[in-house]
């Protein structure tokens, strides 16, 4: 069972938008700098491994239309 929160957060916003991870990776390496791209089997591997970076988590939302909003419990 995979109890990764954010994996799972990513993978579903990747479904809704019909991007594959090599699409993902893609998209993220058109806007990151040369020493900053990765590759579908790097990505995975930290997905899985929850090791993943704010940063990229971030830029992840950015390329797939989104953004991270921070919002007051409780608020809707």
């Amino acid at each position: 069972m995979n109890t990764n929160p954010v994996k799972n957060e990513i993978k579903s916003y990747m479904a809704a938008n019909g991007v594959s991870l090599n699409d993902l990776v893609e998209l993220l390496n058109e806007t990151l700098p040369a020493d900053e791209q990765t590759s579908p089997a790097c990505l995975s591997k930290k997905l899985s491994r929850g090791s993943i970076k704010y940063k990229e988590v971030k830029e992840i939302a950015k390329v797939l239309g989104y953004e991270i909003v921070w919002q007051k419990a409780g608020n809707s």
